[in-house]
């Protein structure tokens, strides 16, 4: 079944947008060209990505997924992401925090706390406020992995960073010196050359000014920008920022700490522990609509 017709919700979590579509069988077929599409800014809704309400075993029974992830259970909600050109992407942190408000304001789940499915595995997150349009959200974002130093090519400024893996791969670089005035004029418009042999598949990549003085609750201030993997610049990404906080501390020779990350999206809270971290941050559904058959008629 392709998506005419289709009851799509439109939300954000810091500007980081998303297209809801609820489709708990998997009778959607989700098609790059189709998800593309309703992803583009002139010819569909426009979002930096396409969140799909599925039940997990449904992926499974009809082939999306080979099996179910780490810790995924068969009746979990499943957050199946594609980035806005149509790619499937591993998780998405703002995405996790916009799809537990839409569960959660729907009445597709009961509870404060429970567990959304993705193909980095199970992510816990508890939903500390909501109503149909506003959310507070936390997401238990798993493992946090530095692998070494890489770097990308901006223009004709290079940066170093290092890698890192949070379910999906990430260049975080920590600039010294960089202000945020610095930060903001960092021009992206030409994309990012990054090392493909040290990413094969590609990566996100974070710019992140030197951090602030710890605050009295104990917590480093800092700034990003993102130009994330098959989308471009974006006004935030959930994963990047824990990325950028675990560069951080890494920079730091800390292993845990608690920080307030600013995009241009605005202000979330990244926890790192030696177990894992935690993305805490703000959910906004704004919209509510219905596709119209052959909306995508005739589109190159």
């Amino acid at each position: 079944m392709g998506v005419d017709k289709q009851r799509f919700v439109k939300g954000h979590g810091t500007q980081n947008d998303f297209v809801i579509l609820t489709d708990p069988a998997a009778d959607l077929d989700l098609d790059e060209r189709s998800v593309a599409a309703l992803c583009d800014r002139r010819r569909g809704i426009g979002a930096d990505g396409l969140l799909r309400v599925v039940r997990s075993a449904a992926l499974v029974q009809q082939g999306v997924l080979d099996a179910l992830p780490d810790g995924v259970a068969p009746d979990d909600w499943f957050m199946d992401y594609r980035n806005a050109d149509g790619s499937i992407a591993e998780m998405c942190g703002n995405g996790v925090r916009v799809f537990a408000h839409h569960l959660r304001a729907s009445g597709l789940v009961a509870d404060d706390e429970f567990t959304v499915g993705s193909r980095a595995g199970a992510r816990p997150v508890t939903v500390h406020s909501y109503d149909n349009v506003h959310a507070d959200v936390t997401v238990e974002m798993g493992r946090v992995l530095i692998d070494g130093e890489s770097m990308v090519r901006i223009g004709d400024d290079v940066y170093r960073g290092v890698r890192v893996d949070v379910g999906n791969p990430h260049l975080a670089c920590v600039v010294p010196e960089m202000s945020d005035d610095d930060l903001a004029a960092v021009d992206f418009a030409e994309g990012v050359q990054i090392d493909h042999e040290a990413f094969p598949h590609g990566a996100n990549v974070e710019l992140v000014t030197p951090p602030d003085a710890r605050d009295a609750a104990g917590r480093l201030s800092a700034a990003m920008r993102v130009f994330e993997r098959g989308v471009g610049e974006t006004r935030s990404c959930g994963t990047g920022l824990v990325a950028a906080g675990a560069a951080i501390l890494h920079g730091r020779g800390e292993e845990v700490g608690t920080l307030r990350i600013t995009v241009p999206g605005g202000l979330v809270e990244v926890g790192v522990r030696a177990d894992g971290a935690t993305l805490r941050g703000p959910s906004v559904l704004v919209a509510d609509g219905q596709l119209r058959p052959g909306w995508e008629r005739g589109a190159p």
